[in-house]
């Protein structure tokens, strides 16, 4: 097994990475991986479908949207595994409640502990490196919250290492109100504060660590101005300082496109496609990439037709695994846009659950039994030509 450097000095094997990416507000999936070919699609979505001349097709039945350029370009070179599709029964259209099903793996119940949280306290059952998890953006996803389970939280590197003890204080305490004002109303003030009470700081205490972390690292990748560029660009620096960071967590936000998706979608794609493809060659030339996967998912799809200016919230949408060791093409099924199939007459219908998902990276990629993280045994796909895990 191959070695890296650490912090200290020293060398340690290669442990697969997690890197997710949370795109908040529903990305429209039949308007990314787009069923080109069908004129049923074109008839439903007379305002936000993309002429067929214009897509770039990856066989006869779909294509990508001209913004994911840079997505295609990975996808043709066997990196990116499309998953279809996926979802759950009685998905939910609640913004706060489907992320919260994402989050907890949850769907029936208000959950209190985060699916990340769990894989975390299963790395490290001891809680010796608070590092183990790290988030870039404000507060702390509910994914990497459960008492115990210290995930360290940065908004931006780069400003937190130069802010004072006083400053950082300030940006802790404010990202802990941001926390405890997302989740109080779906699990109510006496757990929010008992998770506070228990964990308090101590879930931002390993940002102290990463204080030094930007001068130790150069590139000649540069990326672009926008959030999640920089996020991956924070991620990219604290996996190469060798920090023991296992799990990173990153969100891209906007994509809630009731109006004006001609527009938004794909500026959105753009930010979000060039940036992973930046990420992948960043950590290629300081050889980092090797040990990484990216999960990217959305907490739901979009409806089937649009709304004359947009798309509203729906079911049935799709994630993306990306990476060196991933074996790319397209997984689960595209769910049928037969209007004799639409769910509820208007959506999609899911065709493989996202706990699948899931447990397929957290036992595939990082080697943990999914069953108690994700509540249960479910139909896994095979993304991977090979992995860091032991034969």
């Amino acid at each position: 097994m191959t070695t890296q450097g650490i912090g200290n000095g020293a060398k340690r094997a290669k442990e697969p990475v997690l890197v997710v990416i949370q795109l908040s507000g529903g990305l429209d999936f039949m308007n990314t991986l787009i069923p080109y070919t069908s004129g049923v699609i074109y008839d439903a979505r007379p305002t936000v479908s993309v002429p067929a001349e214009q897509t770039l097709p990856i066989d006869d039945r779909l294509a990508w949207h001209p913004a994911a350029k840079a997505l295609k370009d990975l996808y043709d070179a066997g990196n990116v595994a499309v998953v279809q599709g996926i979802g759950y029964e009685n998905s939910s259209r609640s913004h706060f409640r489907a992320m919260d099903i994402w989050h907890t793996c949850e769907p029936l119940r208000i959950a209190t502990e985060g699916w990340l949280a769990k894989t975390v306290r299963e790395i490290d059952p001891h809680g010796e490196n608070p590092l183990t998890a790290v988030s870039f953006g404000r507060g702390l996803p509910r994914a990497l919250a459960a008492p115990g389970v210290t995930a360290t939280s940065v908004s931006n590197l780069d400003q937190f290492g130069l802010m004072t003890k006083v400053e950082q204080a300030q940006e802790r305490a404010h990202d802990l109100e941001i926390f405890k004002r997302m989740y109080t109303p779906g699990i109510g003030t006496g757990i929010v504060m008992d998770y506070l009470s228990q964990t308090g700081r101590d879930v931002l205490k390993g940002a102290d660590m990463l204080a030094t972390v930007p001068g130790e690292y150069a590139s000649t990748v540069e990326y672009a101005a926008n959030p999640i560029a920089q996020s991956l660009r924070d991620v990219a620096r604290v996996h190469t300082a060798g920090l023991g960071a296992r799990v990173f967590y990153t969100q891209h936000g906007g994509y809630d496109y009731h109006s004006h998706e001609p527009l938004m979608h794909p500026r959105l794609l753009k930010e979000l496609t060039e940036a992973i493809s930046d990420f992948l060659a960043d950590l290629r030339a300081h050889d980092a990439a090797d040990e990484v996967t990216i999960l990217a998912f959305t907490e739901f799809g979009r409806r089937i037709r649009d709304n004359g200016s947009g798309t509203d919230h729906g079911s049935g949408g799709g994630a993306y695994i990306i990476g060196d060791r991933v074996a790319g093409g397209l997984y689960a099924e595209y769910p049928s846009i037969d209007p004799k199939d639409w769910l509820y007459g208007e959506d999609l219908r899911h065709t493989i659950d996202f706990r699948g998902i899931y447990g397929t990276v957290l036992e595939q990629w990082l080697g943990v039994d999914p069953a108690a993280i994700v509540g249960g045994t479910f139909e896994q796909i095979r993304p991977y030509r090979s992995t860091l895990l032991a034969s």
